[in-house]
């Protein structure tokens, strides 16, 4: 796979989960662009699986930048739940909507970094426990230990049904 083919392949995915760990577009764009910098100039000879090659680049990238600089900046709306198609339903509808939406982001925001990183490749990037372990470099277990935590942090905050949140694809 060409340099080029490997970015429109993977730039979605990668840029994904910048954008859930970092929270700010211009961050996720920023780390997408160092993932692809540092994948395009790697030998990429022994590399068996790429997609959790790339990601676990773009994770460590991610972990570095919320280690040098743990506290501080706002938080945006997350652009792929924004970016979802919603149903044609009357404006009292889309308001409530995007209520939800918000308040879920605000939620997701106060997820501790580890927990919202195997969130967001389970539920965003649709990858299996195995492929996170493999992603992150961290056990099966430790895997399932996370998104079970992360589901009951997301379920003790106040405010919503969760179930709503996400609509049909609701994990809660």
């Amino acid at each position: 796979m060409n340099d080029r083919e490997l970015f429109e392949t993977y730039k979605s995915q990668v840029y994904h989960l910048c954008y859930y760990m970092m929270q700010n577009r211009s961050d996720a764009e920023d780390l997408c662009q160092e993932v692809f910098v540092k994948a395009i100039l790697a030998d990429r000879s022994q590399v068996r699986d790429l997609k959790s090659w790339l990601l676990r680049i773009a994770s460590n990238e991610c972990n570095s930048v919320l280690r040098r600089r743990k506290n501080g900046w706002a938080k945006e709306l997350s652009a792929y739940l924004l970016t979802r198609p919603g149903p044609s339903n009357p404006v009292e509808e889309n308001l409530d909507q995007q209520e939800i939406r918000m308040e879920f982001e605000r939620m997701y925001g106060k997820l501790p970094d580890k927990i919202r990183m195997v969130v967001t490749l389970r539920y965003v990037n649709g990858m299996t426990v195995p492929e996170i372990a493999n992603v992150i470099n961290i056990p099966e277990g430790t895997v399932k230990s996370r998104l079970n935590r992360g589901i009951k942090l997301l379920k003790k905050m106040p405010g919503l049904k969760k179930k709503e949140m996400i609509g049909n694809e609701s994990v809660l």
